[in-house]
């Protein structure tokens, strides 16, 4: 089964070396590494272009944000499986696809998830958050829960009958797309008690409190938009599930 990796990156010289060599690292044979540029005018380009020998696809132009990138990057892919690999985030070892691979097969899934540790942005060695799930049940998606979006892995098929991500929701859109698939559409998802991804802390919805309103402004939408019965109540479990992720 081939799967494709996607990348996208806007301006993200510090780390986004790592992350690609976490990918080309994995020992899984029939893995596709598509990396989505947004036109970057700091020294990304330059990094990326010491790999474009090993990358299956790669483009640099103007999008318009994160999940258009992404979009544009499933468009292309012709992988079975198709997974995200943020440009500030790596995968923590190199049998982490060829584990994702095996296990979805053994249990004839649509989609496949793990765990993430948040790290300190610029020490990753230091751990700030362990985000550990566990398998999928509808009454916790009514409760605000959904897996990692970084250690989740969907079939390229379900993208195909479901859709892409909503480019109306800011950052809320992979929140959104878990709701439509796994709550609307009943996706068959299972839980792989792995470690899969170290995320480093500072991203697009935790930059400050204004981005911290507006993220839960968006969730409102996407709960309301998938017909979750009590949005506010989901939204208020949504944000206090975080802090068990401290403990």
């Amino acid at each position: 089964m081939k799967v494709s990796l996607i990348t996208v990156v806007f301006n993200c010289e510090d780390y986004i070396e790592q992350c690609i060599q976490s990918v080309l690292a994995q020992d899984y044979g029939e893995l596709e590494y598509i990396v989505i540029d947004g036109k970057s005018s700091d020294g990304t380009a330059s990094i990326i272009n010491r790999y474009t020998d090993r990358l299956s696809y790669y483009v640099s132009e103007p999008d318009s944000g994160m999940y258009d990138a992404l979009n544009k990057g499933i468009a292309v892919a012709t992988g079975e499986l198709i997974g995200i690999v943020n440009a500030d985030d790596y995968l923590v070892d190199t049998d982490v696809i060829s584990a994702v691979a095996d296990f979805l097969l053994q249990r004839n899934a649509d989609a496949v998830y793990g765990n993430l540790n948040y790290v300190q942005r610029t020490k990753e060695t230091v751990i700030k958050r362990s985000w550990r799930s566990n398998p999928p049940r509808r009454k916790d998606l009514r409760l605000g829960w959904m897996p990692a979006h970084p250690a989740l892995f969907i079939k390229r098929s379900c993208f195909q009958r479901y859709g892409l991500y909503s480019l109306k929701l800011g950052t809320a859109a992979d929140y959104e797309l878990i709701l439509r698939f796994f709550y609307k559409h009943h996706m068959h998802a299972v839980f792989l008690n792995k470690l899969i991804v170290h995320m480093r802390m500072g991203g697009m919805s935790n930059r400050n409190l204004r981005s911290l309103l507006n993220a839960c402004a968006n969730d409102y939408r996407a709960m309301v938009h998938n017909q979750l019965p009590a949005p506010v109540l989901a939204l208020l479990c949504k944000k206090l599930r975080k802090l068990g992720q401290f403990i």
